[in-house]
């Protein structure tokens, strides 16, 4: 599968022709979604669902996988919407996809903790939302979440130890500026050289190749 890296927590998936898109939130722009075949939903915060962007370009046949929270916000939309929860399989656009996890992070103590569910992509990629959800299976490619009101340092640096993925690239990042991106990459260099392995931030518009 090809991985392209979009702003801030989406990214798009190409396989056999077929695409994938995931979290195209309201800091995503340019056409992310054009020749979309299926989009996985994490959760209702707006940086990972733009409701108004999946009104502009989702076709009737676009397939929508996401938990509840999200599917009722998206009555209006073209597409056939799929309410997903931890422990369920399924295919979209020909990837394999199982289901992990069900709440996101804790964040302030005044804001409801809302659903969230990650996925796994051919037992390949794993994109967590904004969780730390430990799978409990091999993780050989992790989107780790780097930058959140609700993530401190030492918690992401404890995920990537826990999971212990061969590759894992930045997500959530685009909170940052340059000089927090800076750092981004030097405590993910920081981590790789530990764990010897594949970890760093893809720029945006940059992709590489998995599996």
């Amino acid at each position: 599968m090809k991985l392209t890296k979009h702003e801030h927590a989406c990214v798009r998936l190409e396989k056999n022709g077929r695409v994938l898109v995931i979290d195209p939130g309201l800091f995503t722009t340019g056409p992310v979604l054009e020749g979309a075949d299926a989009v996985l939903i994490t959760h209702e915060h707006s940086d990972h669902v733009d409701v108004d962007k999946l009104l502009e370009a989702a076709s009737p046949s676009l397939d929508i996988y996401t938990c509840e929270g999200v599917a009722a916000d998206l009555a209006d939309v073209r597409g056939k919407v799929h309410v997903v929860r931890h422990g369920d399989a399924f295919e979209a656009a020909g990837f394999r996809v199982r289901a992990f996890g069900e709440w996101h992070a804790k964040n302030h103590p005044d804001v409801p903790v809302v659903q969230n569910v990650g996925f796994l992509l051919d037992d390949e990629l794993f994109y967590p939302g904004d969780a730390l959800t430990v799978p409990g299976v091999e993780v050989p490619t992790l989107l780790v979440p780097t930058g959140a009101p609700w993530l401190i340092l030492g918690d992401m640096i404890r995920y990537l130890r826990e999971v212990r993925p061969a590759r894992a690239f930045s997500t959530h990042d685009g909170l940052y500026n340059d000089v927090g991106l800076a750092l981004v990459d030097n405590w993910l260099r920081m981590e790789a050289e530990k764990q010897k392995a594949d970890i760093r931030r893809l720029p945006v518009g940059d992709s590489v190749t998995l599996g």
